[in-house]
C-alpha cells in the first residue's frame, strides 16, 4: 500500500463562489435570541459572515497547513489525507490523532510540533512522537466517500492499515476527541496487540450505555447532571445527522452562512468559553474551520458518519474485560459534553491515568493544546 505526497490548493474560482455567496445571503428574522436559545445569534453570524467575505485570507491559513507533510493514500477502496510529522528525538513513538466532528484535521494543528519536537518547546527530547494526523473518510481531503457503512471498527480497521502496512508501524498508540475517541477506544479494544496504548480526551462507551447517578462520586457531583442536559437538549443535531443526513446536506452545502451557524454554534456551546466563543477561538480559526468543510464539500459526507454508526451499531471484538485492553490515560476537561464518572472508566479501560484538568472544553487541542500535550507525554513516558 503506497502514499502519495498531497499539497493542499483550494482553487480561487472555489474562493471567489465563496465571496459572492456570502454576500449574497439571505437572512432569517430573529426575536428573543440574545443568548443563543434559539440556535445561532443572528448579529453575530453576519459579523462573522462579513469577515469571512471581506477579510479572512485563506491562503494565510493554507500556507501554514502545507508547512506540514501531507499525503494521501487508498485504504479499502476509501481515499485517505493525512499529515505525517516524523518525531525529533532518539527514539519517536509513532501517534495517530483521531479528530471529531465537527472538527478537522486542523483541530490538531497546535499540537502536532510540541509532540513531533518536543525539545523544540521546552521539553524532553525522548518523548517524541511519530505523529500521525488523518482525516476521518468522508471529512476534508479525506474524499470522495466512496461507500457507505463505514463506522466505528470501519475507521479502525482503515487506522491500522494505515499505520501498519502504509508506514510500516508494527505497534503504535492512539489519541482521540469526540469521534475520534470512539475510534482510538476501539483500537484499544479490537487491537489491543497493536495498541502502545489509547489517551482519550472524550471517554464515552462504545455501545453508548450511560452509568447511573449512583456511579459518580462526591468530587464528580454536577457531572450526571451535565450530561443529562446535554441528552435532552442538544442533540438536536445528531438526530439530524443520525437519521436523514443527506437533506440537511443540501442547505449547507448551498449556504456557507448556513454552514457557519450549523458549526459556530456547537464550537461556542460545547467550549469553554463563557458563551463569548471567541474567547477559545478567534475568528480566523473558526472561519478555517468552515472554509475547509465549504472548500471540500464534505459538511454532506461528514454527516454521514453520524448515519453510519447509528444503523450499523458497534460490535465486540470479544467478550474480555476490561473492554478496551490497551493501556489507557483519560484527560478529563471540565466543560466536556459528556462526563463519565472514574468508577465506570476503571471497568471499562484497563486505565492507568486519570487527570481532571482545571479549565478546557470538548475541543481540547484546540482550547488547552499545552495541557493536552503535557498529558500525552506523561501518560506514554512509561510506555516507551
Amino acid at each position: 500500500m503506497s502514499k502519495d505526497p498531497f499539497v493542499i490548493a483550494v482553487s480561487e474560482d472555489t474562493l471567489a463562489d465563496l465571496r459572492e455567496r456570502l454576500a449574497r445571503t439571505r437572512w432569517p428574522e430573529e426575536i428573543g435570541n440574545d443568548n443563543w436559545q434559539y440556535g445561532t445569534n443572528l448579529a453575530y453570524l453576519k459579523d462573522l459572515v462579513t469577515y469571512w467575505q471581506t477579510a479572512y485570507d485563506w491562503r494565510q491559513h493554507e500556507r501554514a497547513m502545507n508547512t506540514f507533510h501531507h499525503y494521501r493514500a487508498t485504504i479499502a477502496g476509501q481515499p485517505i489525507h493525512f499529515i505525517h510529522e516524523p518525531g525529533r528525538g532518539p527514539k519517536p513513538m509513532p501517534l495517530i490523532l483521531t479528530h471529531g466532528w465537527p472538527w478537522t484535521f486542523w483541530d490538531f494543528n497546535k499540537v502536532i510540533r510540541p509532540l513531533s519536537d518536543p525539545a523544540a518547546f521546552g521539553g524532553d527530547a525522548t518523548d517524541a512522537f511519530d505523529v500521525v494526523v488523518p482525516s476521518l473518510p468522508g471529512f476534508g481531503f479525506s474524499l470522495p466517500l466512496t461507500q457507505t457503512g463505514i463506522a466505528v471498527r470501519e475507521v479502525s480497521d482503515r487506522w491500522v492499515a494505515l499505520m501498519t502496512e502504509v508506514l510500516g508501524y508494527a505497534r503504535f498508540a492512539a489519541q482521540g476527541g469526540d469521534i475520534g475517541a470512539l475510534v482510538s477506544t476501539d483500537l484499544g479494544h479490537a487491537y489491543p496487540e497493536r495498541l502502545i496504548g489509547v489517551h482519550l480526551n472524550f471517554a464515552v462507551a462504545l455501545s453508548r450505555e450511560l452509568p447511573p447517578a449512583s456511579e459518580y462520586s462526591d468530587e464528580e457531583q454536577g457531572w450526571f447532571a451535565k450530561t443529562q442536559h446535554f441528552f435532552a437538549e442538544e442533540r438536536g443535531y445528531a438526530a439530524i445527522q443520525s437519521t436523514k443526513p443527506q437533506t440537511a446536506a443540501y442547505g449547507l452545502t448551498d449556504s456557507p452562512a448556513g454552514l457557519c451557524a450549523w458549526i459556530v454554534e456547537k464550537r461556542r456551546t460545547w467550549s469553554d468559553c463563557g458563551g463569548e466563543v471567541e474567547r477559545r477561538f478567534s475568528k480566523d480559526e473558526l472561519l478555517t474551520t468552515m472554509t475547509l468543510y465549504w472548500a471540500t464539500g464534505s459538511i454532506g459526507s461528514a454527516f454521514r458518519s453520524y448515519y453510519e454508526r447509528a444503523h450499523h451499531p458497534w460490535q465486540p471484538a470479544h467478550s474480555r474485560t476490561p473492554v478496551v485492553e490497551a493501556p489507557t490515560g483519560v484527560a478529563v476537561f471540565p466543560e466536556e459534553i459528556i462526563h463519565m464518572p472514574r468508577r465506570w472508566a476503571e471497568r471499562y479501560y484497563n486505565l492507568q491515568r486519570w487527570t481532571v484538568m482545571p479549565k478546557g472544553g470538548h475541543f481540547a487541542p484546540m482550547e488547552e493544546p499545552e495541557r493536552l500535550v503535557e498529558d500525552v507525554r506523561a501518560f506514554f513516558r512509561p510506555l516507551r
